[in-house]
């Protein structure tokens, strides 16, 4: 598949979505975002691909939206500008919802709507000079198509402060948050994708599927009797499916799993 704004390739069961609006250091419009929605579904359903890093050319990973789109939409009615995030949700959701496991390589500052696209991410390793801004309060604006991500990976404290003082932050405040998994050096961070993307290529494509969801089902959820119900059922039925007998076949036998063959 060919893309206007977006890079995809696939090595070793590992695909790379990179952004490639260097120019504008990355930001959105409305062709990025219908093309990186339209590249995460696809990646969802293919069985070549176990992992999935989100990259960037240039020097910024994302600056939020780009500047021509933002006038336009200053012009559009209340049913458009509806119509439009919507789009923008959709293209955040279809991130989050993937169930392949999604790694974002943030080679630089993360602006806005970029903050949502890392957001969306399962893992975060980004260089020690990255920056950091949740800016829409500065425009007069909020981060609200963006917030139910943003509020997930940043927590609700730190949101309440950077929502509203659209401060810019850096990559150690960003680690210490928990929005950035792992801060690294510009020349350790090919490296360190690589790792984290092949360490989950060597799991069970079920279960890194199923564990993702797990997560996103049970964060937040009280812990009542239908919670242990439902995880009762899930570790049952993975534990009885094809993946699951071989996986611990596998171990007992002291030999590799299928899926690492």
């Amino acid at each position: 598949m060919t893309y206007e704004t977006l890079l995809l390739n696939t090595n070793a069961q590992i695909a790379t979505v990179t952004l490639n609006r260097p120019d504008v250091r990355n930001a959105f419009n409305e062709t990025m975002i219908a093309e990186l929605t339209d590249a995460f579904v696809a990646l969802d359903t293919r069985d070549d691909v176990r992992a999935v890093v989100l990259a960037a050319n240039g020097k910024a990973f994302c600056a939020g939206a780009d500047l021509n789109w933002m006038k336009k939409m200053a012009g559009f009615s209340d049913d458009e500008n509806r119509a439009d995030a919507r789009r923008l949700a959709q293209m955040l959701n279809a991130i989050y919802r993937c169930g392949k496991p999604v790694i974002a390589r943030v080679n630089g500052d993360v602006y806005a709507g970029g903050m949502g696209l890392i957001s969306a991410c399962d893992v975060v390793v980004a260089v020690e000079g990255a920056r950091f801004c949740l800016s829409e309060a500065r425009l007069g604006l909020l981060p609200a198509t963006i917030a139910p991500y943003v509020i997930r990976a940043l927590g609700e404290q730190a949101s309440r402060r950077y929502f509203a003082t659209a401060e810019q932050f850096d990559c150690a405040t960003a680690l210490r948050l928990g929005l950035v998994s792992e801060a690294v050096s510009d020349s350790e961070l090919d490296a360190t994708v690589q790792r984290i993307a092949e360490t989950l290529c060597a799991n069970g494509p079920h279960a890194v599927r199923a564990c993702k969801r797990l997560v996103q089902d049970v964060a937040g959820r009280a812990l009542d009797d239908a919670l242990i119900d439902d995880t009762a059922g899930r570790i049952a039925r993975i534990r009885a499916s094809a993946e699951g007998r071989e996986g611990v076949a596998s171990f007992l036998e002291k030999r590799s799993p299928s899926w690492r063959t």
